[in-house]
Order: C-alpha cells, then structure tokens, then sequence
C-alpha cells in the first residue's frame, strides 16, 4: 500500500507527460489544464491503493483516460488551435510506421513518411478514429506496452494490437492518399499486398 506522503515526490515528476497526454486527448490547452488537475485530484485520493513497484505513470495515465472518457469528451470545448510539443511530435513522427515494417520490409508508404512534416502527421492522426488514436498515441508517443495499453483502457491485449495495427495502416493510407492528392507521390499500379490489413476487419 502506497504512503500519501510520498505522493508529490513520486508523481509530480509526471505532471508534464500527463499534460501532453491530456492536451492530445482534449486538444485544447483549458480542458488540459482542467483534465490533468481532476487527474492529480483522483490520484491523490485513490493512491492508498497504489501498489508500490508498479508503473506510477501507467496508473496515472489510467485516471487520466478514464476521467476524459466518463468526464470530458462529451463536453470538451471546440479548439480553434491545440499546441501540441514540438519534440514530442517529432518523436511521433519519426516513429510511426517504422515499428511494424521492421519485420515487414519497408514500403513505399513507409519511404513516403519521411517526406512529411510534423503538422501533416499530426493532423493525420488527429483525422483518425478516436480508439485507433488513442492507441497510436500511449503506443508510439508515450512508449506504453501492449500490457499497459490493455489495462489504460481496460481492454484485452489482443484488442490493443488489432487497434494499434489499423491505426498505424489508416495513419500510412491518409498520409499516402495526401501524398497522391497533392502531386507528392504516383498513384500505385499495383494493389496492396495481401499482408495488409483486409479492409473488412472488424
């Protein structure tokens, strides 16, 4: 059982994970602030039942998605502009698409992401359907395993990796379909491998 006392000294390390987490996920500066102080808020409260050895910042960001899903979507504010991290969008960036394609072989897909910039990338997957995304962001932004992942979102392992692997295939398909749209890239002549993702997937 987890001491009060040691609370600050533990989790407020955390605090400028959490807010980039929260400004993802709300994409709107106010609602983060206001996300993350209801997060440290529950923590706080519920850190009794922390148990000590485990990942604090797996627990945290399990307060955290659990209080945007129950307290904020539905009412989150229309952004005009989320600034998101810099440094952490490159993160993104660099990563995305490269995890898989070192067993798959890199395609033309995965060549054509290092032509795109960090605003292009961003808004792709903000473009993305909201479990893919969210999967996308504590996979390839903040570096959660597929175990931690399950137990954020409170879901199976096997559901985790169906939606980390069709987030990062419709993340490549809009990037790519930009890239023809915009005169960066040749339409493809042949069809995709049947390696990919079949598109009835469920």
């Amino acid at each position: 059982m987890a001491d009060q006392a040691t609370f600050a000294e533990q989790a407020m390390p955390l605090m400028s994970s959490l807010y980039s987490g929260a400004l993802r996920m709300t994409r709107n500066p106010a609602d983060a602030d206001d996300l993350v102080q209801e997060t440290y808020l529950r923590a706080y409260r519920g850190f009794k039942g922390f148990q000590e050895g485990t990942n604090l910042k797996a627990w945290m960001y399990r307060i955290l998605t659990n209080t945007y899903i129950n307290s904020y979507r539905a009412k989150q504010r229309r952004p005009e502009e989320s600034e998101l991290d810099e440094v952490e969008d490159l993160y993104l960036y660099k990563r995305l698409g490269g995890l898989e394609a070192a067993s798959l072989g890199r395609s033309a897909e995965d060549e054509l992401m290092d032509t795109f910039s960090e605003a292009e990338v961003k808004a792709a997957v903000e473009a993305l359907p909201e479990s893919f995304r969210m999967a996308v962001l504590l996979a390839d932004v903040e570096g959660f395993s597929y175990k931690e992942i399950a137990e954020i979102l409170d879901i199976p392992i096997g559901t985790v990796m169906s939606r980390l692997h069709r987030g990062r295939k419709a993340l490549q398909k809009g990037l790519f379909d930009y890239a023809v749209t915009h005169g960066l890239a040749d339409e493809p002549s042949d069809p995709e491998p049947v390696t990919a993702a079949p598109a009835t997937e469920r």
